[in-house]
């Protein structure tokens, strides 16, 4: 059974979860070690069966040339490590963008052989992986983070992957939000937060500005975990530079949540869960939105002197979570509001710690609604389409009976080729335009998991999965005959690698994924009802034109590759055949794939009868010499 791509389907889960256990205070106390003990660097530990990497928050940055104020694309820049997070639907949406700096400062580490050795011998040891760090180290832990869920998405049984920060930089615009949202991880992310911290709110201002500012910070930051690991004080900085930067950065963070709230993009975003803490316990949330009002909503109620120092309290606030979260439980049942909901509500509003000032408790209480909303319009829609799928189930039943009568038919072409080539019967026509309502279906559903519509669980339930799986078996024939009969392959090229719908391909990943996949298989007394591999006619068109080149070709070298290609198909196909995982309108007397068979065996036969010298061998096949 492969894992899912995500330990949390909610915040709430996060939330409890972190509340009720020593994780924080224990991750905690590694970005401590990292940045007292490995300034420039990491530390890693393995307790039981979980492997920790925590990343320093202290390391250098040396102005401007190593702090660069753009964002630059991590696909570009490191020989397609971050690719996955650019397979983005469609070329409208922005390319996904990251900090260049703290894009430099991760690969600082990352390219370091003795850190990668580290890091293989840790995640083959562990069932799990907790990534963490302080700071720009929990940007480092985040980009790594994201490294070995994009590895481990294909890997059987992979560790399951955490990634807790504490004070960190936001670190990817609105296309790298999304495309975490997209594969499901965001749930693999929380990112804790002080009430105060200014570091979180950073990025929203103008960076050309923060540069400067940023690099006297960390130089403050510095002296102080160095003070408080050798007794000494440290020099703290003047309160009119403490006061004009949180004057400066609370004045972008209230533009940059007003624009949030009108769907306006920024230039930053956050991601994942957010767990805000306070002196009164800790609040989780998980929209970008919602995080975006909150950080305003807070530092609003800061001081120049607590935006600065609550970077470094994070060692204070862990160690109360747990009580924090006991305690406010054991309160809150003699002091019940009407509702659950007004209870969830209200619990998270104290527990921010906004209830001091009354218009930030109005605007902190319908931000907090909001989510509270939120989560419940992914699981509405999840029944809605429960609904919509029964509805559109009789467009399958019309292929299911279109493909029992070609099973039948007296031409004996099959499924395949009788869709293929009768483009212009009234019956194709019909079941074509069930095709299109069906893909229509689908790729309503995939553009809203990709906007983040539906719960994180979707693409593990049963329902869905085996409706979609069904559908692929039953449904690509028909598209990949659609492709080659209206000749998209001799402008784009074969179906597998310019042809094939992004749904096909998320459908098998979900397969894959699938609970209580073991990949074992009994064996077949009977040909399958569909064929079980989906692209299976896509590799017969390309056998067909391989076929159709050996009979051309004269170069030697070549030939021998096209042998090759032949030999891999003919063993593939038969071995499909051997385990009964084909229907039977692969073997029908005038489908694609016996007319392939035919072909071939007729190829043999000429070669077998040319003179000696005009003849070479591939692996015990006859193929012509080169002149």
């Amino acid at each position: 059974m492969e894992a899912e791509a995500s330990i949390f389907e909610t915040s709430e889960m996060m939330a409890n979860f972190l509340g009720s256990t020593q994780l924080l205070p224990e991750t905690w106390k590694l970005c401590s070690i990292a940045n007292t003990t490995a300034p420039e660097s990491f530390v890693m530990d393995h307790v039981r069966s979980t492997g920790f990497i925590a990343f320093s928050g202290i390391r250098s940055l040396d102005g401007s040339e190593s702090y660069p104020d753009d964002l630059v694309s991590p696909v570009s820049v490191h020989d397609g490590l971050f690719s996955t997070l650019d397979r983005h639907p469609g070329g409208e949406e922005e390319p996904v963008k990251v900090h260049a700096g703290l894009l430099k400062l991760f690969f600082s580490v990352f390219d370091d052989p003795n850190f990668q050795t580290r890091m293989k011998a840790l995640v083959e040891k562990s069932r799990s992986v907790i990534l963490t760090g302080h700071s720009t180290g929990g940007t480092t832990a985040s980009l790594m983070a994201l490294i070995l869920l994009s590895f481990l998405e294909n890997v059987p049984s992979p560790p399951q992957v955490l990634c807790i920060t504490f004070g960190s930089p936001l670190l990817g615009n609105e296309s790298f939000l999304k495309a975490i949202l997209r594969h499901r991880w965001s749930g693999s992310f929380c990112h804790v937060v002080m009430k105060h911290d200014i570091v979180p709110r950073l990025l929203f201002a103008l960076l050309a500005f923060l540069n400067t500012q940023l690099l006297c910070l960390l130089q403050l930051w510095r002296l102080a975990i160095a003070s408080l690991h050798s007794g000494q004080s440290a020099v703290p900085a003047s309160d009119p530079q403490k006061a004009q930067l949180l004057c400066f950065v609370l004045r972008h963070v209230e533009a940059r949540a007003n624009a949030a709230e009108q769907n306006q993009n920024g230039l930053f975003w956050p991601f994942g869960n957010y767990f805000f803490c306070s002196e009164e316990g800790a609040v989780c949330v998980d929209s970008a939105v919602a995080v975006i009002n909150l950080l305003h909503l807070m530092l609003a109620t800061a001081t120049a002197t607590s935006c600065i120092n609550d970077h470094l309290k994070y060692g204070e606030c862990t160690a109360d979570v747990s009580l924090q979260f006991t305690r406010k439980k054991d309160f809150m049942q003699g002091n019940l509001p009407k509702s659950s909901y007004e209870a969830g509500i209200a619990l998270a509003l104290e527990s921010s710690s906004l209830l001091g000032q009354e218009s930030i408790a109005r605007s902190a209480r319908d931000c907090l609604r909001m989510v509270r909303q939120m989560g419940l319009t992914p699981n509405l829609s999840s029944a809605k389409l429960a609904i919509d799928l029964a509805k559109i189930t009789p467009n399958r039943a019309q292929i299911e009976w279109y493909k029992a009568h070609c099973d039948h038919s007296d031409d004996q072409m099959g499924y395949y080729d009788s869709f293929k080539r009768n483009q212009a019967s009234k019956r194709e026509a019909h079941v074509n335009i069930c095709r299109i309502k069906l893909a229509v279906f689908w790729d309503k559903i995939i553009a809203m998991i990709d906007n983040n519509e539906l719960p994180y669980d979707f693409n593990k339930r049963g329902k869905f999965v085996n409706a979609a799986h069904f559908y692929q078996l039953l449904v690509e024939p028909l598209d990949i005959a659609n492709y080659y009969r209206s000749g998209m392959h001799q402008k784009e090229g074969h179906y597998l690698q310019n042809g094939r719908e992004r749904r096909h391909e998320i459908f098998d990943k979900w397969w894959r994924e699938r609970e209580g996949n073991g990949e074992q298989h009994t064996k077949r007394s009977k040909f399958a009802s569909l064929t079980q591999d989906s692209c299976f006619w896509a590799r017969v068109e390309e056998a067909r034109e391989t076929l159709k080149m050996v009979r051309s070709e004269s170069n030697s070298t070549k030939l021998v590759e096209l042998w090759e290609s032949i030999g891999e198909f003919e063993w593939y196909a038969q071995k499909l055949i051997e385990s009964k995982e084909v229907s039977v309108d692969v073997l029908a007397k005038n489908s694609s794939y016996s007319l392939w068979v035919k072909e071939l065996e007729d190829l043999k036969v000429e070669l077998q009868q040319l003179p000696p010298q005009f003849l070479g061998f591939s692996h015990g096949e006859a193929i012509p010499r080169s002149r």
